[in-house]
């Protein structure tokens, strides 16, 4: 059996939406044991998302993937402790609660670290542990509002534009990956444990990286330029006779290849307006015009093989579905099946590195509701009379007891 780097480091997942269980997606397939731990009846809020297949949330099995689901009430004083019993034999807490929940539920770092030494506990929020925001209720939207991102995508003069993925989530629950990461490993020489504070407002403000380089040198605000790039061009999509092609002739070797050998317009080379990448970047209105007068004359197909022949880089915009049926896609073994027990068989997008020996992939399904909950109750050290009484009196949940196989 393939040896795992995170092999016996076991994780209690307080975490709902995507930013905290992505994260503990990725440590489960890393080898870690994550029990999700959810609220009795209604469990993790995505499992309430379309579509569904036989009443289960697709988009929820995408980032609760090999996981295990305990289901327990933890206002109750009895799921309160069973949870801290849990506690005693973790590696790790992570929680995304707005700030102040779990202290209320008795569940906060110093008291788990009063029963657990050691214990690696994660806090994600909207906006953080501190500061003035720290009780604004906080989803993607709002951070991607307040941490300029908004007015960074789009068009220009355009209304502000999301980008088109939860990317804040996403930035967060990387964020407490690599964090987590560095905290097992600091543990593993010196014993200590640690508090992680993480907030989808500082992580997306971190991936702000050229952006707030040009704000602090000359205070450029960045706006919305479409494809555009800041500081280069030609860099974008373009309009082809079917739809558009993007181009990379981001540097004077790339520009003289895509002027000569891919648009056939030499006499570029010597036009004032684009001779240099600053009179091109102050021109980039009519150099656009131009490129796509003469790319609007063929497919995307032909420009993208013309662009491979003279090494200029660039390629096809596809749609979400004609990205995933891409030979390249499936060539990288990006889209992984499985058998989930009431979804049956699905799929889902694999984990991304490509390890030369390591099995980083994915180990089973996402959970149904509870599934997992009499396991776990039975390792915790509870008989099985006394999990009858639990589950008998709301403390414990699990949505279907009976598909359970003897």
């Amino acid at each position: 059996m393939s040896v795992l780097p995170l092999d016996g480091f076991k994780v209690l997942d307080l975490t709902r939406f995507l930013s905290g269980p992505y994260c503990t997606m990725v440590l489960a397939e890393l080898g870690a044991d994550v029990v999700k731990v959810e609220q009795p009846g209604t469990g993790d809020d995505s499992r309430r998302l379309g579509p569904k297949i036989n009443g289960e949330s697709y988009p929820f099995a995408m980032p609760n993937r090999s996981k295990r689901s305990v289901s327990l009430d933890l206002k109750d004083e009895r799921g309160r402790d069973i949870f801290v019993g849990m506690a005693r034999e973790a590696d790790l807490i992570i929680e995304n609660f707005r700030p102040g929940v779990v202290k209320r539920l008795g569940i906060d770092y110093e008291a788990i670290r009063a029963v657990r030494p050691g214990i690696i506990y994660c806090s994600i929020s909207g906006f953080g542990q501190s500061g003035p925001y720290r009780d604004r209720p906080g989803f993607d939207i709002m951070a991607q509002g307040v941490t300029g991102l908004m007015r960074m995508t789009g068009q220009p003069d355009g209304r502000p534009a999301k980008v088109g993925i939860a990317v804040t989530d996403l930035a967060a629950g990387s964020t407490a990956i690599y964090s987590i990461l560095a905290a097992e490993l600091l543990r593993r020489r010196t014993g200590e444990g640690q508090y992680i504070d993480i907030s989808l407002v500082d992580a997306a403000l971190a991936w702000t990286v050229w952006e707030s380089g040009a704000y602090f040198a000359d205070g450029e605000v960045p706006q919305a330029t479409g494809t555009r790039h800041r500081r280069s061009t030609p860099y974008q999509a373009y309009r082809t006779s079917d739809g558009f092609v993007t181009i990379g002739a981001n540097n004077e070797r790339l520009w003289r290849r895509l002027v000569l050998d891919v648009l056939a317009r030499p006499e570029w080379l010597e036009d004032p307006r684009f001779v240099t990448l600053s009179d091109r970047m102050a021109m980039i209105d009519e150099l656009e015009r131009e490129i796509e007068a003469v790319t609007m004359t063929r497919t995307t197909a032909d420009w993208t093989a013309t662009l491979q022949a003279a090494g200029v880089p660039g390629g096809p915009v596809l749609t979400y579905d004609q990205a995933l049926d891409d030979p390249h896609v499936i060539a990288r073994q990006m889209i992984a099946k499985l058998e989930h027990p009431i979804i049956g068989p699905m799929r889902t997008i694999a984990p991304p590195s490509k390890f030369s020996d390591l099995p980083f992939d994915v180990r089973g399904p996402a959970p149904w509701l509870g599934q997992h909950t009499t396991e776990v109750l039975r390792e915790t050290g509870f008989a099985d009379d006394e999990i009858e009484v639990l589950y008998a009196e709301g403390v414990a949940f699990d949505q279907h007891p009976g598909l359970h196989k003897e």
